[in-house]
């Protein structure tokens, strides 16, 4: 086990209002969403303050941190402005974007020259033919989800910051595990719920635009007032 712990301990929690234990002790966030938390920002700053305390009490002793943030896993919660930031780079539709990821990814040689785009699974709408509001929805989950990853970078960098104030950047055997969680298990409609899914509701797109206007319409996916996740690529 670990010397100490500083987290959640389910497979997912909310990034704005989490269940947080410290060692085996519930607790509550340090501050609310209204104030500014986030709870991937929480951790990291959590692990910097642990290599901290351990480079200060025993600056000749190594030390190992294991760093697992909820993001970017469900529900995708983020700040407006890091999804504002996406605005406009998904308008071309799934369809399209999937073609510029996979020729970048070619590109970068993450993957042969030979491979071939699999096709688009059947059962997902067309760009084309979904409508105005849905595209917008559509686009909206893009954009929080893009942010969401971003923001997760980001914090991921506070961390390696610390290590270079140290002067342990080179001397420190850094694991970076990408896991794929695969998409996203609600549907091929995203959702502003996943409980909806768990609880064998089912939603069509329409009725989840309406359920958003009660919080404000679009800019409410992100916040803590819905459970959203993007549902493909």
């Amino acid at each position: 086990g670990f010397g100490y712990f500083y987290g959640f301990i389910a497979g997912e929690t909310s990034q704005w209002e989490p269940r947080l234990y410290e060692n085996t002790n519930p607790i509550e966030p340090p501050r609310k969403a209204e104030d500014g938390y986030h709870l991937t920002e929480d951790l990291a700053d959590q692990a910097v303050k642990f290599i901290k305390f351990n480079r200060g009490l025993h600056p000749d002793r190594p030390f190992f941190i294991y760093f697992a943030p909820g993001a970017t896993h469900g529900p995708h919660h983020i700040f407006p402005q890091w999804a504002d930031k996406y605005k406009g780079k998904f308008d071309m539709g799934w369809e399209e974007m999937r073609n510029i990821t996979f020729q970048k990814q070619k590109a970068m040689g993450w993957i042969p020259p030979s491979a071939q785009l699999t096709p688009i699974d059947p059962t997902m709408h067309k760009w084309s033919e979904i409508t105005e509001s849905e595209r917008a929805f559509q686009l909206r989950l893009m954009e929080v989800y893009a942010g969401f990853l971003e923001h997760t970078d980001t914090q991921h960098s506070k961390i390696l910051d610390e290590l270079e104030r140290q002067g342990i950047e080179n001397s420190t055997l850094i694991i970076y595990i990408l896991a794929d969680n695969g998409a996203s298990a609600e549907g091929l409609q995203g959702t502003v719920e996943e409980l909806l899914t768990h609880n064998l509701l089912p939603a069509t797109t329409e009725q989840q635009i309406k359920a958003l206007d009660e919080y404000g319409g679009l800019s409410a996916l992100g916040s803590k007032h819905v459970d959203n996740m993007y549902h493909g690529s």
